[in-house]
Order: C-alpha cells, then sequence, then structure tokens
C-alpha cells in the first residue's frame, strides 16, 4: 500500500485555492476538495485541479438513501477524482449502491472510503448527542468491518484507530486519518490527533493535513517537512 499526504485545501474560492497551489513550483502534492470550495465553485474547481496534474480526494462525506447515493455517485465518477468519501452510518445497503453508482462502464473507479466517527466526535459526545453507548473503539471498528463487508476500500478514521482498523479488515484496507498536527502546532478544534511520525508508526496509509499546512509562513516548507515525518 503507498502512503502519501493529502492536503486538505479548505478554501472558499478558486482565486485562493489556486493561488496557495501555484506556491508548489514543480510539485503536485494530492489534495483534497471539501465541501466549502465544492460548493462555492462547483465541478469546475475538480476539473482545474486535475487538469494541473493533482491526485484529488473528494470530500463530501455523502449520506442518503441508497438510489440518491448511487445516482451521485455516479455523476461523480465522471469528475475523474482518485478518492472520494461517504458516512459508513448509512448503512451497507447505501455503501453497496454508491460503489455501484461510482464504477464506471469500464470497470475502473475512484477509491471509495467510509467515514467512521469525525475526529471532532469525543467519546462523551457520542454517547450524550449520538445516544451511541459502546466505546469509541468498538464503535470505529465495527463501522470499519461494515465498510469492508460491503466492499469498500477502506475508511477515514483518527490516526489512533488505523492500526486496530488493518487488524480488523486486512492489511490492504486503506486508512486516511485526518487529525494529524506537527508536535509543535495547535490542535485547533480536533479532538483525537497525533503527529505526522506517530501516523506512520501506527499504520495509516493517507494522512489529510489542513490548517498546519495552509496556515503555515511558508506552505511548502510545512509540506515538506510532513512528508519527511511521516514517510520518514
Amino acid at each position: 500500500m503507498s502512503r502519501d499526504v493529502i492536503i486538505a485545501c479548505d478554501f472558499s474560492s478558486k482565486e485562493a485555492c489556486l493561488s496557495f497551489l501555484d506556491k508548489f513550483e514543480g510539485k503536485k502534492p494530492f489534495v483534497k476538495i471539501g465541501m466549502e470550495l465544492f460548493y462555492a465553485e462547483g465541478p469546475s474547481i475538480v476539473r482545474e485541479i486535475k487538469a494541473r496534474g493533482h491526485k484529488i480526494f473528494l470530500d463530501l462525506k455523502l449520506h442518503d438513501i441508497p438510489n440518491t447515493v448511487k445516482k451521485s455517485m455516479a455523476v461523480l465518477s465522471h469528475l475523474d477524482v482518485d478518492m472520494c468519501n461517504l458516512h459508513a452510518a448509512g448503512t451497507g445497503a447505501m455503501m453497496e449502491a454508491a460503489l455501484e453508482g461510482l464504477t464506471r462502464e469500464d470497470g475502473t473507479r475512484p477509491l471509495l472510503i467510509a467515514v467512521t466517527q469525525l475526529t471532532s466526535t469525543s467519546q462523551e459526545r457520542m454517547e450524550q448527542e449520538l445516544l451511541i453507548p459502546e466505546p469509541m473503539d468498538k464503535v470505529v471498528m465495527h463501522y470499519a468491518a461494515n465498510a469492508a463487508k460491503a466492499g469498500l476500500d477502506g475508511v477515514v478514521c483518527s490516526p489512533l484507530e488505523a492500526d486496530k482498523v488493518h487488524e480488523v479488515c486486512g492489511e490492504s484496507f486503506v486508512t486516511v486519518t485526518p487529525g494529524v498536527r506537527f508536535a509543535d502546532g495547535d490542535v485547533g478544534d480536533q479532538v483525537r490527533v497525533m503527529t505526522p511520525a506517530q501516523a506512520r508508526s501506527i499504520g495509516s496509509d493517507y494522512i489529510v493535513v489542513g490548517r498546519p499546512i495552509t496556515a503555515a509562513a511558508d506552505p511548502v516548507a510545512a509540506y515538506e517537512r510532513c512528508v519527511k515525518e511521516f514517510l520518514g
């Protein structure tokens, strides 16, 4: 399984995003396009960034009835992204429908991964607000197992859970982990976090890093530091 650092391009406009990517002269980092940028600019921003040579993780976290998700994934499959996702909480039927919709006529498709529990969700919040009394680790593993059973390629999870996910679902099951911060950085609104080096040691396949790179005084240097710490 290849490893990589994915930069979360959480910008509110095309201009801001492209200005940021212009700093990476000669480099084509893997980028994540989330709801904010996609809703602001639409599919055209995906096509433009893809045309520049970047790999793209389209982070829209679909969660709806199976038929709606299937049709939506069929549309997204034409954007030629490399990875997209949905919420595992949508159940196995929804995940299977998503996979069917995402698969093109020639059999190719992007990687499809499922969100287990958001890294902003603590045990206390999960119990009190979602009425899920089980331990976080047990919930994440159950969601991951459901995603694997549905045929998905992997999950989004905290780096704290990546190694256990591989134990439950196999080494080839992809773990994409946000909640990564430098040891000397601010954790922001994330609750369950790790450094890039810790994420590597515990088995993360991809780490998603936003503000520690995008808000850095020197984003390229921050990205290179992250790559060095994660890839070794």
